[in-house]
């Protein structure tokens, strides 16, 4: 591997690890705030979206330099097409932030009088799928990212379980549409934040292991995440 690729991928690895930093943060403040209607700190996530969307443009220009000019090749060049995927994922992990930010603001005028637990669980989950995906990344541990995709299917079923609570919700008291609804867009919200961990995860296998194994499902699924254990 040549010097001048070495330093540029670890420049742009330094820039995704910012970026996660930032998404993750963004996750934890706008679901804060739904459960505490914080208008504030709702304000400052949608405030710091910028951020995040700046250095997703920086990104994708640094790697689209180095695949033009420097000629990456193997294992630099995966990484490469893994980090760019991995880039836009953050991004939109960002987006859904700010989605739960608005919805905190939304809910401002009907006060907190749904109950929040199973948020705060899906949340604890996300959250959890997010941080170690990350680290899996900056790891480079596909044990870790492994962990993160056998979790995905729990947070699914709680976004599932929550559809069903809404519609409870709504069926006895017509008066809670609006602010049932913003629930119900928290849970969608967060369950897509689960979605890009995974997806961030496999991409992190994908460049440890050159296996890719998006778009399995059933026992195939299982067989080559075992092969990779």
């Amino acid at each position: 591997m040549q010097l001048h690729v070495v330093k540029e991928i670890e420049y742009i690895r330094e820039m995704i690890i910012s970026m996660a930093t930032i998404a993750e943060e963004a996750v934890r403040d706008s679901v804060s705030a739904f459960l505490s209607l914080d208008s504030e700190n709702a304000k400052k996530v949608i405030g710091r979206d910028c951020e995040i969307n700046s250095l997703e443009m920086n990104i994708d220009k640094e790697i689209f330099e180095c695949l033009a000019l420097k000629a990456p090749v193997a294992g630099d060049l995966r990484f490469l097409f893994s980090m760019q995927k991995i880039n836009k994922d953050l991004e939109r992990i960002g987006d859904h932030a700010v989605n739960i930010a608005q919805s905190a603001l939304n809910c401002i005028g009907f006060g907190n009088s749904m109950a929040t637990s199973e948020v705060e669980l899906m949340s604890t989950l996300t959250r959890g799928m997010l941080s170690d995906t990350v680290n899996s990344f900056i790891k480079s541990d596909t044990q870790l990212a492994l962990m993160v995709l056998k979790h995905d299917d729990k947070v699914d079923e709680l976004n599932r379980i929550m559809s069903r609570q809404v519609i409870e919700i709504i069926r006895k008291d017509i008066n809670t549409i609006e602010s049932a609804l913003e629930l119900l867009r928290v849970s969608k919200n967060l369950e897509r934040i689960a979605d890009l961990s995974t997806n961030i995860a496999e991409d992190v296998i994908f460049h440890a292991n050159a296996k890719d194994i998006k778009h399995h499902s059933g026992e195939n699924s299982k067989a080559e995440k075992s092969s990779i254990e």
